[in-house]
C-alpha cells in the first residue's frame, strides 16, 4: 500500500525533510498590505517575506488557510492517483479552520475518489485519515516524523493513526516570542484576548518574555524570563533536560522567524544540540512559515517535542 503525508503550511519542519519523504504542503494565502504571499513552506518565499522587511506592519496581515475547495482539488487532482491512504496532519483545531476544512473535504473526496482512480487505471480503494496535533508551528512536527517513521516501517493504517493520535496528544509546542507589543497587536486583530495591554507594556519595559506553551489544544504562558537571550538559553536548556529523560518520537524541531543561520548563535542552542546527540535524538531546524511569522512577530523561536506527561519546570 502506497502512503504518505501531508501537512498544513503552519507545520515547522525543514523543506529538505518535506521532499526526502514526499510530503505534500496545504498552502496558506498571506496578505500583508499590497504584497502577497503563498505560504507553502517554499524556503525561497520565506526568504521574499523576510527580506521585505515589513516589520511591525505584518500584524494586521489577513491569512487564508487552505479552503475545502483547494483540499478536495490537492486530493482528487493529484493524491488519490500516487496514493493508497494520505495522513493529513493538521495545526490544533482550537487555532485554525484548517482542520476543520480538510474533514468536510474529505467528504467529497471519499465520495469520488473511486471514479478519478478507475479513470486513471488506478485499481483499489483509498483511504485518508485526518490527525489534528493539537500543537501549533514546531509543536506539530513530532507526529509527522513518526507518521514517517510508521509508514517506512510498513505499519497498516489503523495502527499508524492510533500512534499519530497518542503522540498528538503528548506532543509540546514552546515559544518564545521577541515583541510583546506586536503579539498583542496580532491578537488584538484576530480577536485574541490572551495577550493583554498591560502586560505588553510591563513586559517590555522591563524586558520580560513569556514562555508559552502549546498543548493538548490549549496555548498559553507556563513561565516568564527577562529578556530574549536568557529567555532562548533557559528553553533550550529545559528542552535538553527533557531530551535526557527521554522522548516519545526521537525527534526535536526548532523553528525559527529569521535568518536559521543565526539560529545556532543563541544561547543554549549548543547545549541542546549536544543532548541531541549524546541520547540520538534527530534535530531539525526549520525556518517558521510565514504564517507563524504574521501571528507572533519575526525573531521568535519555537521547539516541538513529543515526551509522557510531565509538570512544567521553568
Amino acid at each position: 500500500m502506497r502512503m504518505s503525508v501531508a501537512i498544513d503550511a503552519s507545520c515547522d519542519l525543514p523543506q529538505a525533510f518535506l521532499q526526502e519523504h514526499g510530503i505534500a504542503v496545504m498552502p496558506i494565502a498571506v496578505r500583508v498590505d499590497n504584497a502577497l504571499f503563498k505560504d507553502d513552506r517554499n524556503p525561497a518565499e520565506i526568504r521574499r517575506f523576510l527580506d521585505l522587511k515589513l516589520g511591525s506592519r505584518s500584524h494586521s496581515a489577513e491569512t487564508e488557510p487552505c479552503s475545502v475547495e483547494d483540499v478536495q482539488r490537492l486530493f482528487l487532482e493529484k493524491l488519490v492517483l500516487e496514493q493508497d491512504c494520505v495522513f493529513c496532519l493538521t495545526i490544533t483545531a482550537t487555532r485554525s479552520p484548517i482542520n476543520e476544512h480538510v474533514i468536510k473535504a474529505s467528504f467529497a473526496i471519499l465520495k469520488h475518489y473511486r471514479e478519478v482512480r478507475e479513470k486513471a487505471g488506478v485499481p483499489g480503494p483509498f483511504l485518508m485519515r485526518v490527525v489534528d496535533t493539537r500543537s501549533l508551528f514546531a509543536g506539530s512536527a513530532p507526529a509527522v516524523v513518526e507518521a514517517v517513521r510508521l509508514i517506512q516501517a510498513d505499519e497498516q493504517p489503523a495502527a499508524i493513526r492510533e500512534r499519530l493520535t497518542y503522540v498528538a496528544n503528548n506532543s509540546y509546542g514552546y515559544m518564545l516570542p521577541r515583541d510583546l507589543y506586536y503579539l498583542r497587536a496580532r491578537a488584538k486583530k484576530k480577536g485574541d484576548r490572551s495577550v493583554g495591554l498591560f502586560s505588553a507594556v510591563l513586559g517590555s519595559a522591563l524586558d520580560i518574555k513569556p514562555l508559552l506553551r502549546g498543548y493538548r489544544g490549549e496555548t498559553g504562558p507556563v513561565g516568564k524570563v527577562r529578556g530574549f537571550e536568557h529567555g532562548a538559553e533557559t528553553l533550550f536548556g529545559y528542552v535538553a533536560q527533557r531530551v535526557r529523560a527521554g522522548l516519545l518520537v526521537p525527534a526535536v524541531c526548532v523553528s525559527y522567524g529569521g535568518d536559521l543561520s543565526e539560529l545556532p548563535g543563541l544561547p543554549g542552542y549548543a547545549g541542546l544540540r549536544e543532548a541531541c546527540e549524546a541520547t540520538g535524538v534527530r534535530l531539525l531546524e526549520a525556518p517558521m512559515s510565514i504564517t507563524g511569522m504574521v501571528n507572533v512577530g519575526e525573531g521568535a523561536v519555537t521547539v516541538g517535542f513529543a515526551a509522557e506527561e510531565h509538570a512544567v519546570e521553568f
